[in-house]
């Protein structure tokens, strides 16, 4: 069946980074858009950045500059680097995969920006 499994979550301090990871399975990875999103408490659900499978890429602008979506078909992986980090980046992040109609979600990875 299809899995999203994110890793990489935690507690950092601003101006600190991670390294989010979503390992996928049970389906053809390098056919799906990848996308992080992340919700914060109180707050819709919001993009965050997105891969297509030819490596295109695209940023909320609350991230661009500070976070890079990267992908490794091979692996079936997908990973968000986070540098800069503030708190208002605190939130949950989901991985998410996408093929027209198709959409899996991920449990998703907390991460919490604090001091």
């Amino acid at each position: 069946q299809v899995q999203l499994v994110e890793s990489g979550g935690g507690l950092v301090q601003p101006g600190g980074s991670l390294r989010l990871s979503c390992a996928a399975s049970g389906f053809t990875f390098s056919y799906y858009v990848m996308s992080w999103y992340r919700q914060a408490p109180g707050k819709e659900r919001e993009l965050v950045a997105s891969i297509s499978g030819a490596f295109s890429t695209i940023y909320a602008d609350s991230v661009k500059g500070r976070f890079t979506i990267s992908r490794d078909n091979t692996k079936g992986t997908v990973y968000l680097q986070m540098n800069s980090l503030k708190p208002e980046d605190t939130a949950v992040y989901y991985c998410n995969a996408k093929r027209s109609t198709l959409h899996y979600w991920g449990q998703g990875t907390q991460v919490t920006v604090s001091s």
